[in-house]
């Protein structure tokens, strides 16, 4: 496993920046995950695959916060009007039809109920330090720092990919239906992610700013796979669900 914490001391160009970008995606995301490959293998529970879903809702719904949050912080308004379609795809036209809608379909399909999902009460305590920490990170952090770090998008085609046609076939109470949250994805992640990449290396003009593109990105990635570890410890084979937690009085 590469050590990205280093790699940008003599400086690189743009094109060596957007190599090691695509490395730390190809090393660090989390499509890598034994949680990940369970489920694509068809091996998960229902109750595994509703945690899975209820524990995600709680980072779908951060997103358009994040998003606000980067955009505040640009006096750009080309940068602005660009990065409010983000926004625009999470929360729909009124709040409730957009993205996080189409998880939360996703969410009640697996037979969840949609008023425990939204409130997030039973989300793992790690689910939402990391949610917390990423909104945190977005908001304290340089706007280069912030815009690299949703450069996970670049990724993100490759484990719709991956997932989408294996719970289709491997999981018969899903359906194309409860999955409509992925039909756009890949169209809006591969916009998204083509514009901060542009983004990241025009702006990235120094070994300093470099490394704190490549270290914000290993961070995003680090708050992905950490998510599925704390799925992983809580309903997997040894079952440590916090108390609280959804179906903590199952265990």
């Amino acid at each position: 496993m590469t050590n990205f914490h280093d790699v940008a001391h003599d400086g690189l160009t743009p094109a060596q920046l957007e190599a090691v970008v695509r490395q730390v995606g190809a090393e660090r995301y989390h499509n890598r995950h034994p949680f990940h490959h369970e489920m694509t293998a068809g091996r998960l529970s229902r109750l595994q695959m509703q945690a899975w879903a209820l524990n995600r809702y709680c980072y779908q719904a951060i997103i358009p916060r994040k998003d606000a949050t980067i955009i505040a912080r640009s006096d750009d308004p080309a940068f602005r009007a660009e990065w409010r379609k983000r926004v625009e795809d999470h929360d729909g036209e009124d709040g409730w039809n957009g993205g996080i809608a189409r998880w939360l379909k996703l969410a009640t399909g697996l037979g969840l109920d949609a008023e425990t999902v939204k409130s997030r009460r039973l989300a793992l305590p790690a689910t939402r330090f990391c949610v917390g920490a990423y909104l945190s990170f977005c908001a304290d952090r340089t706007l280069l720092e912030a815009v690299a770090s949703s450069l996970t998008e670049l990724f993100s085609p490759v484990i719709i990919a991956e997932r989408v046609p294996a719970m289709l076939a491997k999981y018969d109470y899903v359906t194309e239906d409860t999955l409509a949250y992925f039909r756009p994805r890949g169209e809006q992640a591969t916009r998204d992610s083509d514009f901060a990449l542009a983004y990241v290396l025009a702006h990235a003009d120094t070994p300093e700013k470099q490394q704190a593109v490549i270290d914000a990105l290993v961070f995003k990635c680090e708050i992905l796979w950490t998510m599925l570890d704390a799925l992983e410890h809580a309903y997997g084979p040894h079952g440590h669900v916090p108390p609280g937690a959804f179906a903590s009085e199952a265990r």
